[in-house]
């Protein structure tokens, strides 16, 4: 079956705008209940995105891809502030505009992405229904970019922490197992994954994206299901497999992690390349 999925080349057309190079520093706006084992995760994925001290294939190789969009120059994140809000201040269902006024907590300097991460009891609108995180940036003299991704394992893992639950269509396939033992915030850095890519090459929505700028396809939502060589609807792909847990990954981290992060566009060769 895999042979009859030809990849087609695919373009991701570049919009003049600004990209997101350089320093950048990940505020995190934790929104509802994380235990700490599920914070150390996230933040351990997003410090192994410029490490280089994981064994080959690594996330910071699967990042290093973002260096190929125009302008070339690394994207170099550093995880800033924190900020706790375990008491839900605003409720347990928030609207875009909740996300924004969430993520404006982490500051307004430019260079920054402020990143809302909720928990999984949280409902967020279009959550579960057609998204699973999303990227923008304020409007207003101080700019700055924003990423909100949620915890999916209540409310519809088999929509947005796919490998690792049941698909709710399509082929079926047996759930892969979590690299890190959570099937929520294995699939958060999946879509963690997904908007930071989006964000650092189309920050402003003048970047790097095919179709209407008001639902873009983006450097990894244009690989849409692309985890390993291989891969075709209902099934990731090729991937490494712990010998212990029997996990599935495709990318080494810090601290010994391993994570499963989704195929990115390539500039240089117009195709979704997964790293294994």
């Amino acid at each position: 079956m895999a042979a009859l999925v030809q990849q087609q080349p695919l373009l991701l057309k570049y919009h003049n705008g600004d990209l997101l190079k350089g320093p950048i520093t990940v505020n995190l706006i934790w929104y509802g209940r994380f235990t700490p084992i599920q914070r150390s995760i996230i933040v351990d994925f997003l410090q192994s995105l410029n490490s280089l001290k994981a064994p080959i294939p690594s996330v910071s190789s699967w990042w290093k891809t973002t260096e190929k969009y125009k302008g070339g120059g690394s994207s170099t994140l550093v995880v800033g502030k924190q900020i706790l809000d375990e008491n839900h201040s605003l409720g347990k269902f928030l609207e875009n505009s909740q996300l924004i006024y969430l993520a404006s907590k982490g500051g307004h300097l430019r260079g920054s992405i402020n990143v809302v991460l909720t928990a999984k009891d949280v409902a967020v609108n279009g959550f579960c229904m057609n998204r699973c995180g999303s990227h923008g940036s304020n409007r207003g003299p101080a700019r700055f970019a924003y990423a909100w991704v949620g915890n999916a394992e209540v409310q519809c893992p088999g929509y947005c922490a796919w490998p690792f639950h049941q698909p709710v269509y399509g082929p079926q396939s047996p759930p892969l197992v979590a690299p890190n033992g959570d099937v929520g915030v294995d699939g958060m850095v999946i879509n963690l994954a997904t908007v930071l890519a989006g964000t650092v090459t189309n920050p402003f929505n003048n970047g790097y994206f095919q179709g209407p700028a008001t639902a873009p396809l983006e450097a990894v939502t244009a690989c849409t299901g692309v985890f390993g060589s291989g891969a075709y609807p209902g099934y990731a792909g090729n991937l490494l497999t712990d010998k212990i847990t029997g996990a599935s990954y495709n990318a080494h981290g810090v601290n010994g992690r391993k994570f499963l992060v989704p195929a990115m566009w390539d500039p240089q060769t117009s195709k979704c390349s997964p790293l294994v």
